[in-house]
């Protein structure tokens, strides 16, 4: 009783074909491909972001890393 067959799902699409016509329902569909496509884009966009402040911080750490013994070398000599 708590499962739907195939017949059932066949006579709930035709009305809804028959309730919002062809039109509204691919018009929706469409706005849904462009909902998912703009959620992908944005997780994109994150991953780039972090990646680059990844990068960002593994650059100042080598920088600073390579600035120390010359520092040193300076107070060594005076």
């Amino acid at each position: 009783m708590g499962s739907l067959s195939v017949w059932h799902w066949a006579i709930v699409l035709v009305v809804v074909v028959l309730i919002f016509g062809t039109g509204k329902l691919s018009g929706a569909m469409g706005d849904f491909a462009k909902g998912i496509k703009a959620f992908k884009k944005g997780l994109k966009d994150d991953e780039v972001e972090e990646a680059d402040a990844a990068h960002k911080t593994i650059d100042a750490n080598a920088a600073a890393a390579t600035a120390a013994p010359a520092r040193e070398k300076d107070r060594a000599s005076v």
